[in-house]
């Protein structure tokens, strides 16, 4: 029996947000959102193998999302998405549950991007700079960034929307830039197509570690229904943006990991500069040092767009649990003259700060960096389990109303991405080779995971206490 709801719609301040979201910005949106350029070289570490791993992960957990998305969204519209999904269904403790893990995911995917910016910026200034390994470098950098992208969607939808369009040009175009580079390689005298690096008779060579961070890689297509009333008329819009935006990021990742992979040597991969470093050789190569520096510019776009776009998706979270009153009732207002929710957009600004800081406590820049990605990765997984959960709980239900798909795709996709996500769960607990010290990383994985959750359920409990109270 589903646990008792409160009801799905919001109070009138809801009423107060901008429909400023069309297909293209919703496209675009969706392109900067999952094409994260500094995923793609923990991928391609591990060399030509990895891309069976990213076939799998289409197929099994991208398509069973966008099935997921498209027909929860329209069954259950407004702002929320997946944390409004899983309250319906399953009430609202894990509705809570399932909001408070997916925003937390991005306290720590947000500071790993926004590393990644300044890692660009470090490898620009030169291998003998020693910006790269300098953390008050990193602590600053990072940031000042992030405060501008904090202030730049408080300032509204209307202008923060074009930090999403531009940074999904930018990631897009870098992707472009990465194919054509080594298309143009490959095709000059004694240059050869590895193929025998894509062999698989050897199950053990297959670098399942990284699965995890490839399902991270691949989430992004709730971001639309988690601003559910900001876009223009959903039910057109949102399947024609997931299915373009969805195509592109697939192609654009399955690309630019094939050409990093073809540039650099896995012993070689940075993993906080892979992509300009891959980059860089292939330009040198080709005598066209003088796009490095336009290319730079172009990937920190992406980079700031994907930090705003996941910035703005996270903090509507914290909105709507402000106005369910399930955290504090302030998150729930919205800038009298903006339309944004400005309170939730600042909390976030400061506990990212807070991660930020934390992150470099004993550790190096880049082991610092990795331990958020698999943190963000294990965060994601959980909020994804009640995403597929949901749709479970609809494709197996005796309701027989078709809205988009049919039961039976609805029973495959939903027990496809529950397994595919449970697996990315436990691979995120499998630390890859560039971390030194793996009981390090396990105890700060567990200990991390243990507080933030209890945390949200002590959270949960005190302010379901003074609501019934107060109401």
């Amino acid at each position: 029996m589903k646990p008792a709801s409160t009801p799905a719609a919001f109070t009138p301040s809801s009423s107060s947000l901008i429909r400023a979201l069309g297909v293209g910005d919703l496209t675009w949106l969706y392109l900067v959102a999952i094409v994260n350029l500094n995923i793609v070289p923990v991928v391609a570490a591990e060399g030509m193998r990895a891309m069976w791993l990213w076939l799998a992960v289409i197929l099994c957990f991208f398509l069973p999302q966008g099935i997921a998305v498209i027909e929860l969204g329209e069954r259950m519209p407004g702002e929320g998405g997946l944390y409004l999904w899983t309250k319906e269904t399953y009430g609202d403790f894990h509705g809570f549950l399932c909001g408070w893990a997916y925003w937390l995911t991005n306290m720590f995917f947000v500071p790993s991007l926004l590393f990644y910016v300044t890692g660009i910026t470090a490898y620009m200034g030169g291998a003998n700079s020693g910006l790269a390994q300098s953390r008050v470098f990193f602590w600053i950098l990072t940031n000042a960034m992030l405060w501008l992208t904090v202030l730049a969607n408080i300032r509204g939808l209307g202008v923060g929307k074009w930090v999403n369009n531009i940074g999904g040009v930018g990631a897009l175009s870098i992707a472009v830039a990465l194919i054509v580079l080594v298309v143009v390689i490959l095709g000059k005298p004694g240059h050869q197509f590895p193929w025998r690096d894509f062999s698989i008779r050897d199950a053990g060579a297959i670098p399942f570690a990284t699965l995890g961070v490839m399902c991270l890689a691949m989430v992004g297509l709730e971001i639309g229904p988690v601003m559910g009333d900001e876009v223009r008329d959903p039910r057109r819009t949102f399947p024609r943006a997931i299915l373009l935006g969805g195509t592109l990021s697939a192609l654009a990742y399955i690309g630019s990991t094939l050409s990093l992979a073809l540039a650099v040597p896995r012993s070689e991969m940075l993993v906080v500069q892979g992509a300009m470093q891959a980059i860089d050789r292939m330009t040198a190569v080709l005598g066209l040092g003088w796009i490095l520096l336009p290319l730079a510019v172009l990937m920190m776009a992406s980079i700031a767009g994907s930090t705003s776009a996941w910035v703005s998706g996270s903090a509507r979270i914290l909105f709507v649990s402000g106005l369910d009153r399930y955290l504090p009732r302030s998150l729930g207002n919205i800038h009298p003259r903006h339309g944004s929710p400005y309170v939730a957009l600042t909390l976030f600004g400061f506990l990212a700060s807070a991660i930020i800081t934390m992150s470099f406590a004993g550790a190096s820049v880049q082991e610092a960096y990795l331990t958020l990605l698999d943190l963000a990765v294990a965060l994601q997984m959980i909020s994804y389990l009640y995403l597929f959960a949901s749709l479970l709980r609809r494709a197996f239900s005796g309701d027989p109303t078709r809205v988009y798909f049919r039961r039976g795709t609805l029973r495959l996709a939903s027990l496809t991405g529950v397994a595919m996500t449970t697996f990315g769960l436990f691979m995120a607990f499998v630390p890859s080779r560039q971390i030194s010290s793996i009981w390090s990383f396990e105890l700060k994985m567990v200990l991390t995971l243990f507080a933030l959750f209890g945390l949200g359920a002590g959270l949960f409990r005190y302010y379901s206490r003074h609501k019934h109270t107060s109401g």
